[in-house]
């Protein structure tokens, strides 16, 4: 059997000796002439960079990463079996189908990160002792802090099995995820997602789900003591079936176009507040301009390129939908639940349109709205209203936000480069 070194007999690599072995990697992943695909097994790489390179397929089994940092990168694919990755910043990488089964994760930070499929199964390195009997192989850390994945998309991830003890998932996009045989215990979920996951058998003794998603949730033969689903939307908390308007939405839409065309002279508004909007099929090819939609559900819904402009959606639900390059011109979000939404490239900017001769300006409105996680790179949002919206941990980079309000708004965590601000009012305070 191949010696297994412990933790403190692991021979460290400098940066100079990483860079190389990227290096090589990257020129493996193109199927460059002299590529090598990285392999670093039980290698102390604490505290070094991986300086936002692409590692998909790499091969760190029982590696220490201890404060290493590995965010903005790409790891499709990678091995981190048995490592320590305490206090390591894996902020906004893609660990697709990564496998972390046996991964120590103590108070790292996964904020952003996308982990669709990903295993963090239980897992074990054996090894062979000197009496030549199999045994476990000195795991290194302690108690440590807890685990950090807030804000983290982790759909249709295999966690079967985890320990995830007083984890952070709150604002997590866990959707679909197996949580079957857990120990989540003092775990918070709080504004988690948690659609259709399988929580079966698992414990949930002190985990806070308050403003989580639980529809479709199965929760058999779990441990709920102290469990607090204070505000948890349910199944039966998403809205009306929109099946039971008994009528298609092109036929709906009919004397609404004719409403708009005429401003408001002839034809009727629609008006889809309260309803459940998740399952409608192909709903961003409808022309949405102008509806009236207060309460609705569009959770995880594809809206790209939607035609949402001068819409009323007052406190309806977003989170988690695909709105890149959406038109919201003139709409309004006010206290509208949009976390880890995808806006990028989206017009918010005003609608400015003739009426009797007359110019009019309608600006875009998100008063109080959830933005938390939400992504709004290069989204053009000049003078739009954003009193009291949470943008924390947001990607605003490259976005035009000149002449915005974000007076009381919160931006901690958010990403800012190359974002413009000229004339904005906003507090620095909350930055």
């Amino acid at each position: 059997m191949k010696f297994i070194p412990d933790h403190h007999e692991m021979p460290a690599l400098n940066q100079k000796e990483l860079d190389k072995i990227i290096s090589l990697h990257n020129d493996y992943m193109v199927g460059r002439r002299g590529g090598a695909r990285a392999v670093i097994q039980y290698k102390d790489l604490s505290g070094l960079s991986f300086k936002r390179n692409d590692l998909s397929q790499a091969d760190f089994t029982g590696c220490l990463l201890i404060e290493s940092q590995l965010n903005d990168c790409k790891f499709v694919g990678a091995s981190f079996f048995g490592c320590d990755l305490r206090n390591a910043n894996l902020e906004d990488g893609d660990f697709t189908r990564a496998d972390f089964r046996g991964t120590y994760v103590a108070g790292a930070n996964l904020s952003g990160a996308t982990m669709h499929e990903i295993d963090l199964r239980e897992g074990k390195i054996m090894k062979r002792a000197k009496d030549g009997t199999i045994m476990d192989r000195m795991r290194s850390g302690g108690r440590g802090a807890k685990a950090v994945l807030t804000g983290a998309k982790m759909s249709m991830s295999d966690m079967t099995g985890a320990r995830a003890v007083a984890a952070d998932f709150s604002d997590a996009d866990l959707t679909g995820v197996d949580l079957t045989n857990a120990n989540l215990s003092g775990a918070s979920f709080e504004g988690a997602n948690l659609s259709h996951s399988d929580m079966t058998g698992s414990n949930l003794s002190q985990v806070n789900m308050r403003s989580s998603i639980i529809s479709g949730t199965i929760m058999a033969h779990t441990e709920q003591q102290g469990l607090d689903m204070t505000a948890a939307i349910t199944e039966e908390e998403m809205g009306v079936r929109f099946e039971n308007l008994g009528r298609s939405l092109p036929t709906l839409l009919e004397t609404h176009t004719l409403w708009v065309a005429t401003f408001g002279q002839k034809g009727r508004q629609l008006d889809l507040s309260g309803y459940d909007l998740r399952d409608v099929a192909d709903l961003k090819r409808f022309p949405l301009t102008a509806i009236h939609c207060v309460d609705a559900n569009f959770l995880k819904q594809d809206l790209s390129a939607a035609e949402l402009q001068s819409g009323i959606f007052d406190r309806s639900d977003f989170r988690d939908c695909k709105m890149i390059e959406a038109d919201l011109r003139g709409a309004s979000f006010k206290y509208a639940q949009l976390a880890r939404a995808d806006l990028t490239g989206a017009k918010m900017c005003p609608l400015e349109f003739e009426r009797d001769d007359k110019r009019y300006m309608q600006r875009l409105d998100m008063s109080g709205a959830n933005l938390r996680y939400a992504s709004l790179s290069g989204a053009d949002m000049r003078d739009a209203i954003l009193m009291g919206v949470d943008l924390s941990y947001a990607d605003l980079r490259n976005a035009d936000l000149r002449r915005c309000d974000l007076t009381g708004a919160l931006l901690k965590g958010a990403k800012l480069d190359g974002a413009r601000l000229d004339n904005a009012a906003v507090d620095s305070s909350t930055l």
